[in-house]
């Protein structure tokens, strides 16, 4: 029986998450035919369940001159192009266009007025765009990839740059195109299609990979010593937070939130990217007052518990369990010692504690690491080493914070993918025209040699004739 045709395109998209469906739908309205393959039954599951199912899917305050304020990367420069040429405004532009209403919540960080489904609905939308302009858009879902090669036209090695052709292995099929995008994400929240797929896939092909970790996720403490604080569960309020020393502290003024086994709350999300196993965390719980200060005044003019004099400030729970630490402040103001009194000032200003761990990728919001970007075109996402391979969005050593960072770097690289995409393509076309010609030319000389040879014959064949 013989085997059915490959189907071919101009580009494979691997991965139908947030960078994924808006490569596909730029490159499309480019005139580009696209194939998107994901494993998951669900396509953009990460955008639909981010923000509390409103998706957080930029951030104002993004500044793409400094692109190492806000991301976290081995070679924090690399961003800055992509970044500078598709910014937030550019996708709420894209919003307004669609109808989708979105608010600011905090910090810049945007979001859809109704819901993500809203923002998934306008990704699919720009993907039907594509017939438009020439394009098209397949997509194949749920669909596993069984595996992926590549053929050279010519021999290549380290820097090739030769052209050839990817054929990618799926359920539905072996399909192929002169380019393959990554667009898998990173290892976090495996419930919903999280999976290593691209990080082997950037193996195969020779790229590095910077060592990956949990991000944005919940710390976790060892069970006895966290025991006075697992009763401060649902508990939250602003702190300073931070982690490092000197020229490596990292800093973030957010809101706590306390869990029976740790910590969360955009603080703790924020400086777990950051943080590394074995080092501690520093947590100022009331940041901007005077603690020592303000308890030395009170004790010279109050009789409460101290427990009632921290109240002032903290929450009653937070101000009780924390008055418990210490049978010193277990008292009324008046009769503690300054000594007690500066102590306890210290710890709540200076609270130092060593996470034993994460909530890991079940909980994790992001993959910190990842594909190694040194190895990576900052003005096209390809590989270096090897011709028409792209990675974007998560998958790759780019990490933002928290509030709509990731997003807007998924909206960035894809934007930059699908235009290095289009001037792919323009090449082979290009390259197909002038071996056409040069075709056409060796046809058109073998013809006058041909009709050269006749005429010699001829005129042989008549000078024979006249002797």
């Amino acid at each position: 029986m013989p085997s059915s045709p490959t189907l071919s395109f101009d580009a494979i998209i691997l991965g139908a998450g947030a960078a994924g469906l808006f490569c596909a739908a730029q490159a499309g309205q480019h005139g580009l035919r696209v194939l998107l393959i994901d494993h998951f039954d669900r396509v953009a599951e990460k955008v639909r369940i981010s923000g509390g199912g409103r998706a957080n899917f930029t951030n104002r305050e993004l500044d793409p001159a400094a692109p190492q304020k806000h991301f976290l990367s081995a070679n924090p420069p690399f961003c800055r192009s992509a970044l500078a040429r598709f910014q937030p405004a550019d996708f709420t532009a894209l919003l307004e266009r669609h109808g989708v209403a979105f608010h600011e919540k905090h910090k810049g960080q945007l979001f859809c007025d109704r819901s993500a489904g809203d923002l998934i609905a306008l990704l699919l939308a720009e993907c039907d765009a594509a017939p438009a302009a020439g394009g098209r858009v397949e997509r194949w879902q749920p669909c596993a990839v069984r595996g992926v090669r590549f053929e050279a036209e010519s021999p290549s090695g380290a820097g090739a740059t030769s052209a050839g052709s990817y054929f990618v292995d799926s359920e539905q099929g072996t399909v192929t195109a002169p380019a393959l995008v990554v667009a898998t994400g990173g290892l976090s929240i495996p419930k919903i299609g999280a999976s290593d797929l691209g990080l082997r896939l950037a193996r195969q092909f020779g790229q590095k990979i910077i060592d990956t970790r949990p991000g944005l996720v919940p710390l976790t403490f060892d069970g006895a010593a966290w025991a006075p604080y697992a009763q401060l569960a649902g508990l939250a309020l602003p702190v300073q937070i931070s982690t490092g020393d000197k020229k490596n502290r990292t800093v973030f003024a957010e809101d706590l939130l306390f869990t029976h086994r740790g910590l969360s709350g955009p603080a703790v999300l924020q400086i777990s990217s950051y943080w590394r196993p074995g080092t501690p965390i520093r947590i100022n719980l009331l940041p901007g007052v005077d603690v020592a200060a303000a308890l030395l005044a009170a004790k010279a003019s109050s009789r409460r518990l101290i427990a009632k004099e921290l109240a002032q400030w903290l929450p009653n729970r937070l101000a009780e369990a924390w008055a418990g630490l210490d049978s010193a402040w277990q008292r009324p103001i008046n009769e503690a010692s300054d000594k007690a009194l500066l102590r306890l000032a210290e710890r709540l200003t200076q609270w130092e504690l060593v996470p034993t761990g994460t909530e890991g990728y079940a909980k994790a919001e992001v993959t910190v690491g990842g594909v190694d970007t040194r190895g990576l075109s900052s003005q096209t996402m390809a590989a270096k080493s090897q011709p028409g391979l792209y990675f974007i969005g998560e998958v790759m050593d780019v990490t933002g914070w928290l509030g709509g960072y990731n997003f807007q770097w998924a909206w960035a690289s894809a934007h930059a993918c699908a235009q290095a995409l289009e001037a792919q393509r323009a090449q082979q076309v290009q390259r197909a025209a002038q071996a056409g010609a040069g075709a056409d030319a060796k046809a058109h000389a073998h013809m006058r040699a041909n009709s050269q040879g006749h005429s010699q014959a001829n005129l042989h064949a008549r000078s024979d004739a006249a002797s």
